[in-house]
């Protein structure tokens, strides 16, 4: 069937209108478009010199930092507060009855710290004050004895004159006949007899005189034998009371009432925060140019960088860790891996800030070493002329058991009559 549907007029001017040429382009907008790919190459070569010159600048400024500073200093954060952890132990088996202080608490020098029951201890002082006076008393009896032999011996040697006088007359009246050969055999025998009895006495004199010659009573030697039992059961008796042999914050206490210890256990520690310091460990590497009495500088994590420590570099190690070890590595065993080790420096802490911003044993820190000077020693080149640590508190407790021994000792033999004996 044929298609009926007419053709309008207005299809057919659409088909047969002819296409309407493009209207031209602006110049500017052409002349942009020929300057585009030209602007890119620019923008990069800028950009690629700032980043060289950037670079450069950082690099500039990096190697100023080393020469200026960088090669001056030597910095660590392997590094931590150490001090003396000061043990207290008991010196005489006890039965503990006080505890005077605990963790935290701040103790005096010579405070007592812990008592033991003084029961045993007394007794065993009461009885060698009482052996010293006894042995004292029979020190005393043998400057005597030497006395009463002295006047024995004397006594003797009169004796012997008169017998000696007698023999040599009869022996005169015999040669005469006037006495009997008899009697002048008994007046040999008396003589002989007091010669006898005068070196017996003069032995026994020698012998008691060795006993006492040079010397006094106090410095006898059975009275110093005595003097010396009753000291140590004075210092048994004075060690019952454990006392703090430093100033310090206590630390670890263990030991509790009624507990019965024995020596060298220990019950508690006291810490001196005041003598304390740091153990930096730096690189190997890191040591060719440091040397003791450097000028250091501290940071803790405590308190950060706020708050700065001075120090001084006061030893360099003689080991590294490894070599200290309980089970030192074996290089030669062929399973070899080099590690560079680290060496531990002992810095001395400046007292500047170390009582408003206090320290404890095991802080971080963060350390810079000076190397500016280079004056000092690798190593200490003398030994000190003073001890580093001390303590005079147990030199108390012998001053006064030698202060009562010797008013023992004066009470039981008048000066006097010592010095009279002494002199003879």
């Amino acid at each position: 069937m044929a298609d009926t549907t007419p053709h309008t007029p207005a299809n057919t001017a659409d088909q047969e209108r002819p296409e309407t040429p493009a209207a031209p382009r602006d110049d500017k907008a052409a002349n942009a478009d020929q300057d585009a790919p030209k602007g890119n190459p620019r923008k990069r070569k800028l950009l690629l010199i700032g980043l060289v010159v950037v670079v450069l600048l950082a690099g500039l400024g990096v190697y100023l930092y080393h020469v200026l500073y960088g090669r001056f200093h030597e910095n660590t954060d392997d590094a931590y507060i150490n001090g003396n952890l000061v043990q207290i132990t008991p010196q005489v088996t006890g039965t503990v009855v006080s505890i005077a202080a605990d963790d935290g608490d701040f103790v005096q020098q010579g405070q007592e710290l812990v008592r033991f029951d003084p029961s045993d201890s007394e007794v065993a002082l009461q009885s060698a004050e009482a052996n010293l006076a006894k042995t004292v008393r029979q020190v005393r009896g043998l400057y005597s004895n030497v006395d009463s032999y002295k006047a024995q011996v004397a006594s003797r040697r009169v004796e012997v004159e008169r017998a000696r006088s007698d023999y040599a007359r009869r022996q005169k009246l015999a040669q005469g006949g006037a006495i009997s050969q008899e009697e002048l055999s008994h007046s040999r025998d008396a003589l002989t007899s007091a010669q006898s009895a005068l070196t017996s006495a003069q032995q026994q004199l020698d012998t008691n005189s060795a006993l006492v010659d040079e010397t006094e009573v106090a410095s006898h030697p059975d009275v110093k034998a005595a003097a010396a039992q009753m000291r140590q059961a004075y210092l048994n008796q004075a060690r019952s009371s454990l006392i703090a042999p430093v100033s310090g914050y206590v630390a670890q206490r263990s030991v509790q009432v009624g507990s019965r210890v024995q020596p060298g256990t220990p019950l508690m520690a006291v810490v001196p925060l005041e003598q304390i310091w740091v153990d930096a460990n730096f690189k190997e590497t890191q040591l060719r140019d440091m040397r003791i009495g450097q000028p250091v500088e501290v940071h803790t994590d405590l308190y950060g960088d706020d708050v700065r420590y001075r120090g001084r570099v006061e030893s360099l190690g003689v080991g590294t860790g490894t070599a200290f070890s309980l089970l030192p590595a074996q290089n030669a065993s062929g399973n070899w891996i080099k590690i560079v080790q680290r060496l531990p420096v002992r810095i001395r802490l400046e007292p500047d800030n170390l009582k408003e911003h206090p320290l404890r044993i095991g802080l971080s820190t963060d350390v810079t070493v000076d190397l500016h000077d280079q004056d000092g020693e690798l190593l200490a080149q003398k030994p000190l002329s003073q001890p580093r640590f001390a303590t005079d508190v147990y030199e108390r407790q012998l001053a006064e058991a030698d202060a009562l021994i010797e008013r023992i000792i004066r009470s039981n033999a008048p000066a006097g009559r010592d010095a009279g004996m002494a002199r003879r």
